[in-house]
């Protein structure tokens, strides 16, 4: 009698990339981007996501310093791909994500940040890897 086959879970597919939306309670504009935020997931699932309010999580935001919102971080392994305000436009923030997928270099609105806060993202963006 033969037996069947087992075949082995298929491995999870890998991040690609890092999708974070920096925003505050008290602000209108992010509780309009937040059904964005969450359409764009599910537009493009193979990405991780996390919104994080800058208040309730203070420790995890660190350095950054955040003047307009809301706020997207948007990283490959830990490296700051893009940081920086969006507007509350699906199509603009799926096509910031798609262009970002192949690029293979950081973008210029990266390499534009002060350096201090590149770092600060760049910590944000490896405390969410871990």
């Amino acid at each position: 009698m033969s037996h069947p086959s087992i075949s082995p879970s298929p491995a999870p597919a890998p991040v690609l990339l890092d999708v974070v939306c920096l925003c505050a309670a008290w602000c209108g504009t992010c509780g309009e981007y937040e059904a964005l935020f969450k359409a764009l997931q599910a537009a493009l699932p193979e990405h991780r996501y996390r919104w994080i309010d800058i208040e309730d999580e203070s420790d995890l935001v660190g350095d950054i310093d955040v003047e307009t919102f809301p706020t997207l971080l948007v990283a490959r392994q830990g490296q700051v791909l893009f940081a920086g305000p969006v507007l509350p436009r699906l199509a603009d923030a799926q096509r910031l994500i798609e262009s970002l997928l192949v690029s293979t270099a950081a973008s210029p609105v990266a390499g534009s940040l002060p350096v201090d806060q590149l770092q600060a993202y760049e910590a944000l963006a490896r405390a969410l890897r871990a």
